[in-house]
């Protein structure tokens, strides 16, 4: 719960989908409950717990036992508001990107695409031209340009071995799948997909297209090596009817709708006149899509709340708890009993040496020194160079953690598998039997305790500052009305 992926938590937190946006209510909504004094409509209210209870929850609430779970959500959310969480930049820019990500595809229609799609069809039409296409197979002995005269000999005898073979019948695929050095086409017989002019290089499209199918060429020089081309087939573009999907695959895959987008977008506020800027657009586009569609209006609460209820939660409870060293000890002193284990553990360390010397060294460098310091005081002593002393395994460990540890501290009948290399094995440090001896034996526990703490003294004190009043009659007919 300290360190958290912030759009899941804010998901996770209390996975309310409801907050304080500026929309009117539907006129036959009414009123469930006010924070202080902001009214909650049984719509919000109902949204909330059908989504949170819905089938595959296992912890299903019933209403009344949601409404205090919700009031403490709402709560939260009216003291983030009080600290003006939400007129932080940060709050604003991370808001507008996940309301955005909701709202940017509705500049994008299907007419756009099509038109898109179109234009690329005619482009390379264009590009392509009374040429058409072509599926050449070719045979390649790779050349450096700059090759010594021995090496372009060397190539070009054995570039008219291949020919001469494949003039009296040798099988073109078999022999570029043995011989051609284009390992991306030789596994395919030599084969290269459908080309158009400008795709190739220049020596190798004039032979190629000079060719007709089932005609191969004489070997030829390009700046790669040798080749032999062999054509396939050859055809002109097919019309863009039968190639509309394929087209709009293609595009899809390379952001063509989020182009659009910022080509719908950029164009509405220069047609503006100076009077609307991109945000400003974005934001009245949110506020009709959410009048015209009640999920798409809890989807933007969703993200606003989430993000106000993230940052107080880190403000007044994670971060407090995380960083409050004095109030996870005085906790841990208060409540020591509640960590007491039910079977003896060892606190200390496993290690392995490659000589005896360094078994009385390790203890030598680390006693008397605490315990979160051991680490660090140990790989300056011993591991501080490009040479690796000692193997090390520092821990609280309870049977079954480690194999030295259980042999050696708990007199189990186990195997140590060696560790190559340091064949001396070792441990240091001391057996605890009831439980820890500090906090930070069990510091991720307290830490958790204590937020819990941390969050229900916050959730009371909020419950003091501002008012609730819940209508329970209209909190009878949640689900229940037509």
């Amino acid at each position: 719960m300290i360190v958290m992926k912030k759009l899941t938590t804010i998901l996770a937190l209390f996975s309310v989908a409801v907050g304080c946006l500026a929309v009117a209510p539907q006129s036959d909504d009414v009123v469930i409950m006010t924070v202080n004094g902001v009214p909650v409509t049984r719509s919000e209210f109902e949204y909330s717990y059908n989504k949170n209870n819905s089938e595959g929850v296992i912890d299903k609430k019933t209403v009344d036992e949601y409404v205090d779970l919700f009031i403490n959500y709402k709560l939260k959310v009216a003291a983030a508001l009080d600290a003006k969480l939400d007129t932080l930049t940060s709050f604003k820019d991370e808001f507008a990107m996940y309301r955005d990500q909701q709202i940017r595809p509705s500049f994008v229609e299907d007419a756009d695409l099509l038109a898109k799609a179109r234009e690329t069809y005619n482009d390379t039409k264009e590009r392509i031209g009374p040429k058409g296409l072509i599926m050449p197979a070719h045979i390649l002995m790779r050349l450096a340009q700059k090759a010594p005269k021995s090496e372009q000999d060397k190539a070009k005898a054995r570039i008219d071995s291949i020919y001469q073979a494949l003039q009296q019948g040798a099988d073109f695929a078999e022999l570029a799948k043995k011989l051609s050095q284009d390992p991306g086409s030789a596994a395919n017989g030599g084969l290269l997909p459908w080309l158009g002019p400008g795709q190739t290089l220049p020596e190798f499209e004039q032979e190629a297209y000079a060719l007709q199918p089932g005609q191969m060429s004489k070997p030829f020089l390009s700046p790669a090596g040798y080749h032999i081309i062999l054509m396939k087939e050859r055809k002109q573009l097919e019309p863009f009817d039968s190639l509309k999907n394929d087209i709009l695959r293609f595009l899809e895959q390379r952001g063509i709708r989020e182009r659009i987008a910022d080509e719908k977008i950029q164009a509405a506020v220069n047609a503006s006149n100076g009077t609307l800027t991109a945000a400003k657009l974005m934001e009245q586009r949110a506020n009709e899509m959410a009048e015209k569609d009640p999920d798409l209006k809890n989807l933007i609460r969703e993200y606003h709340d989430g993000l106000l209820l993230f940052e107080i939660s880190t403000r007044e409870v994670w971060d407090k708890a995380a960083k409050d060293e004095a109030g996870q000890r005085a906790y841990f002193n208060a409540n020591r009993k509640k960590y007491n284990w039910d079977e003896p553990r060892f606190k200390g360390m496993a290690y392995h040496v490659k000589n005896k010397a360094d078994v009385k060294a390790v203890r030598n460098c680390v006693k008397n020194v605490p315990f979160d310091q051991w680490a660090e005081r140990l790989r300056k002593t011993f591991n501080n160079d490009s040479i690796i002393r000692i193997r090390v395994e520092k821990g609280i460990f309870k049977k079954g953690d480690n194999a030295l540890i259980d042999k050696k501290i708990f007199k189990q009948d186990v195997t140590v598998t060696p560790v190559k290399d340091y064949p001396i094995d070792a441990t240091f440090g001391k057996k605890l039997k009831k439980g820890p001896e500090e906090y930070q034996d069990v510091k991720q526990l307290v830490i958790a305790d204590y937020q819990d703490t941390l969050e229900k003294e916050w959730v009371a004190e909020l419950r003091k500052r501002y008012p609730v009043v819940v209508n329970k009659e209209v909190l009878k007919t949640v689900n229940k009305h037509k």
